[in-house]
């Protein structure tokens, strides 16, 4: 029998809360995030919430703000030389701190 290959294979360790946040709802402060276009954001996903839920190669990757698309956004990431546009929500988004 073949090995399962579906869009959450070998994420075990990559989509896991911390021990203190098991169970927790995000913060509606993460979640009433309101992004302009042009924005960075870093890309973390929440497991707990699947809509969505950015595939694992994207897992840490921080993007540009380049749409919107009803309550979700549209991210381009540089992937190498290629430009992807990925479509997820506010709770699997964090806003990026560029210079200080």
């Amino acid at each position: 029998m073949k090995a399962s290959r579906g869009l959450r294979h070998r994420t075990r360790k990559l989509l896991r809360k911390n021990v203190r946040e098991r169970g927790a709802i995000p913060p509606l402060s993460l979640v009433m995030q309101k992004y302009s276009i042009g924005d960075k954001v870093h890309i973390v996903p929440n497991p707990a919430i699947h809509e969505a839920l950015p595939h694992r190669r994207y897992v840490g990757k921080t993007g540009t703000i380049v749409g919107e698309r009803g309550r979700a956004y549209l991210v381009e990431i540089a992937i190498g030389s290629k430009r992807k546009i990925i479509i997820t929500v506010p709770e699997h988004l964090r806003p990026a701190q560029i210079g200080n």
